[in-house]
């Protein structure tokens, strides 16, 4: 694993920062997080798995997905997309939701800033997270967030290198 990561939060501020640096260029990093066949393969901790319901990676697009558990568990999430510069950044809002995509009244929503800079034949990816209530990054807090995050990039790391054929 790579010495360049930083998992920063602020409660207070209702802020989670994350730094990583993969040894892959851009066009691959970015691809890895915008191609849902391709995120599917270490988007969330294992034993759980993310499958895709749909993704329109447009801006005011919407991705639906659900993580999968080793019982058969389902959880659903609805992420739209707010703002997209291709290769560089993308934003974006995500809920827990349905399987229709229907997030409920008053559900906590994550603010996502993902940014993918080039340094060298690398790339960092700086990715700010951001609540609007202290209660909502509480959550995100003890559910596990920066240890199952933590190991979705792990198991980015580990695709990046070993699949380079379908990057």
């Amino acid at each position: 694993m790579t010495n360049n990561f930083v998992f920063e939060k602020d409660i207070a501020a209702k802020k989670i920062r994350v730094e990583r640096e993969f040894n892959a260029p851009v066009e691959k990093v970015w691809k890895a997080w915008t191609d849902p066949d391709i995120l599917e393969k270490w988007w969330g901790p294992k034993p759980w798995i993310a499958k895709t319901k749909s993704m329109d990676f447009t801006v005011g697009g919407v991705w639906l997905y659900y993580m999968a558990g080793p019982e058969g568990q389902k959880f659903w999430s609805h992420v739209k997309f707010t703002a997209i510069e291709n290769g560089s950044r993308f934003a974006a809002d995500s809920a827990f939701s349905d399987e229709n995509g229907t997030v409920p009244p008053g559900a906590a929503t994550g603010h996502w800033d993902n940014k993918f800079v080039a340094v060298g034949n690398k790339t960092k990816v700086m990715v700010d997270l951001s609540f609007d209530d202290e209660a909502a990054i509480k959550m995100m807090v003890e559910m596990g967030f920066e240890g199952g995050f933590t190991m979705g990039l792990n198991q980015l790391e580990e695709l990046l290198n070993s699949y380079n054929d379908i990057l």
